[in-house]
């Protein structure tokens, strides 16, 4: 009888991170981490992903939340890894071909997202870290992903360079809380979501008040989006790649 555990790798522009999960999403073990190597090329991420996952519990197949645009498995675009070394990776198929495990590999957002909404209604699950990510769902299934981390907010800058990361550091926490609380209203008013979910390394700073169907989530509980992702079938936006 085999485990159905699964290999969930959440790949961020500061750190990557893995666990195993059973097919219901629990964990099997505790979390690990390292950093995201500075030439965060295709290369050295899969470099590093396999050190990461090496003498790890016994998995069945893989899930991977990667920090761009990914359309069947395949990045078209990474702007937090560096634009000019992702144009049409297959990464999905490289991975698979690399663990020899079967892949399925989408946006970080979408993957969080997955492991945190509750699967009722219009929900939105946005991420707060070295960028902005989102992820938007219905019913607990993926819309297909649209990049809003770069559209832009005001005049040449994007959702990514007004409130990511740098934006925290350069400004200080207090101003970057406003203009959170900017993005949220214009999130409220586009989307008409029934509830949105925040999450990622940024989150903790947050000291604004919120509505009542905004929720805080940690990426601890959003990768348990790596066992959804497999409950999910084909047709719902999701490719799978078998080794080669």
């Amino acid at each position: 009888m085999t485990s159905g555990n699964i290999l969930a790798i959440d790949v961020g522009g500061s750190h990557i991170k893995c666990t195993i999960l059973n097919p219901e999403g629990q964990w099997q073990m505790e979390y690990k981490r390292v950093a995201t190597p500075g030439k965060a090329n295709p290369e050295n991420v899969i470099s590093t992903m396999l050190q990461l996952v090496k003498d790890m519990p016994e998995y069945e197949k893989i899930s991977i939340g990667f920090p761009g645009y990914v359309r069947n498995g395949i990045v078209f675009t990474a702007p937090n890894l560096g634009n000019g070394y992702w144009g049409r990776i297959d990464l999905g198929q490289q991975i698979a071909n690399a663990l020899k495990k079967p892949v399925r590999l989408v946006n970080d957002a979408d993957q969080l997202g997955l492991g945190v909404v509750s699967g009722k209604g219009f929900e939105m699950a946005c991420t707060l870290g070295t960028g902005f990510g989102t992820a938007i769902l219905i019913d607990g299934y993926l819309l297909p992903h649209l990049e809003l981390a770069h559209h832009p907010i005001k005049k040449n800058i994007d959702y990514d360079a007004y409130i990511g990361e740098r934006a925290l550091k350069e400004i200080g926490k207090k101003k970057w809380n406003k203009r959170v609380v900017k993005v949220l209203d214009i999130l409220k008013v586009v989307f008409n979501y029934e509830r949105l979910y925040l999450g990622g390394g940024s989150a903790a700073e947050l000291t604004i008040p919120m509505d009542q169907n905004i929720h805080l989530f940690s990426n601890q509980d959003g990768i348990k989006g790596g066992a959804r992702l497999w409950q999910l079938e084909d047709r719902y936006h999701i490719t799978t790649n078998y080794p080669q």
